[in-house]
C-alpha cells in the first residue's frame, strides 16, 4: 500500500515515515510540506492513502483534499491534525476525507487504522466522534443537538436526502434518527414535528 504523508512539520513527517516504514505492507512513497505539493506527488506517484494535516502554508489540507478527491477519487485521505473543532471536522469530511485523527492520540495502531481506511471503513478518533455527536444545551428538550438539527431541517421542508446532504449522514441514518425523534416526542409524522418545532421556537 502506497502512502503519502503531508505536514509542514518535518519532524512529524519523518517520525511517521519511520514508524510506518517498518510495516511490510506499507510503503511511504513521499512526504509533502503543503497541500499543493501533495497534489504534485499524486500526479507522480498516485498513492493509495494520504495522511493529511489541515493548517499548512500555500494550500491547506482541506482545500487539497477536495482537489485530490475530485481528480483521483480512489485515493483515500485521513486527516491527521491537532484541530478538533467541529467546523474543521465537518469541512474535512465534506471535502471527502474518509478519516480524521488527532495527533495527540496514540499512534501505535496507526498502521491498523490505515488498513481499516483502505478496506473501506471510516476512521474517526473517539474525541472527534464526541465533538460531532455530543448533546448541546440548546437542543430541544429530550433531544440531542444532532436530533435537533434534523428537526430544524424538517421544519424548513427539507427531504431526508437533502437533510443527509446537509449533515453529512446517509439517508438511512436520517430515516432512522427521524423515527427515534418521533418516538421520543410522541409525535405522529413530519408535519406534526414541524408544527412542534415552530411552536417551541416561538415560545
Amino acid at each position: 500500500m502506497k502512502l503519502l504523508i503531508v505536514d509542514d512539520d518535518q519532524l512529524v513527517c519523518q517520525s511517521l515515515k519511520l514508524l510506518l516504514g517498518k510495516e511490510e505492507d506499507l510503503e511511504v512513497v513521499d512526504i509533502a510540506a503543503n497541500g499543493q505539493e501533495a497534489i504534485e506527488v499524486c500526479q507522480r506517484e498516485l498513492p493509495d492513502v494520504i495522511l493529511m494535516d489541515i493548517q499548512m502554508p500555500i494550500m491547506d489540507g482541506i482545500k487539497s483534499t477536495k482537489r485530490i478527491k475530485d481528480q483521483w477519487p480512489s485515493v483515500q485521505i485521513m486527516m491527521l491534525t491537532t484541530f478538533q473543532d467541529e467546523k474543521n471536522i465537518r469541512l474535512a469530511l465534506k471535502a471527502g476525507a474518509e478519516g480524521y485523527l488527532i495527533k495527540s492520540a496514540a499512534i501505535e495502531n496507526m498502521a491498523q487504522q490505515i488498513r481499516a481506511l483502505r478496506a473501506g471503513s471510516t476512521v474517526l478518533d473517539a474525541d472527534v466522534l464526541k465533538t460531532i455527536m455530543e448533546p448541546d444545551r440548546e437542543a430541544l428538550e429530550g433531544l440531542t443537538q444532532r436530533e435537533t438539527d434534523i428537526v430544524d431541517l424538517v421544519a424548513q421542508g427539507l427531504s431526508n436526502k437533502e437533510i443527509a446532504g446537509q449533515l453529512f449522514l446517509s439517508v438511512g441514518t436520517v430515516r432512522n434518527m427521524l423515527s427515534v425523534i418521533l418516538d421520543k416526542l410522541e409525535i405522529r409524522d413530519r408535519t406534526q414535528l414541524a408544527i412542534y418545532y415552530w411552536q417551541r421556537k416561538q415560545g
